[in-house]
């Protein structure tokens, strides 16, 4: 039994990376939106601030990362950002993540370390328009 399931996994890996990748991505451009729009119930921030900065790198790099275009560069970028904001923010607060509520920059951060390392993956613009990964 177990033999069969590591076979589908092994099998599926593709798609269940690209499926993380989307997640990924979709979720941090959501931060993004909250920041620069409103969007999803956020307020609005002022574009030329720290939190402004963050909310562009949120926004575009989610988007990006979404769509498997320049991978790489836009999950270096926007661990960078929450390295800094997990800094700046939440370890002020204390140093657990769960009491400072830095996890979520955590576990964000650690998604991108993933995608630094695995780049856009088999599914994406980057690899359809130019055949291969530039970044």
């Amino acid at each position: 039994m177990e033999n069969s399931i590591g076979k589908v996994v092994q099998k599926s890996q593709a798609g269940f990376y690209f499926v993380f990748r989307v997640l990924v991505g979709l979720l941090f451009f959501q931060h993004g939106a909250q920041k620069l729009f409103g969007w999803f119930g956020g307020q609005s921030v002022e574009l030329m601030s720290l939190m402004g900065l963050a909310g562009t790198v949120e926004f575009f790099g989610g988007l990006a990362i979404a769509l498997g275009l320049f991978t790489r560069l836009a999950a270096l970028g926007s661990g960078l950002i929450m390295i800094g904001a997990y800094v700046k923010v939440h370890l002020p607060m204390g140093m657990i993540p769960i009491v400072n509520k830095g996890e979520l920059a955590l576990l964000f951060l650690a998604c991108f370390l993933v995608l630094v390392v695995w780049g856009a993956g088999k599914l994406s613009l980057e690899k359809a328009l130019w055949k291969k990964e530039l970044f």
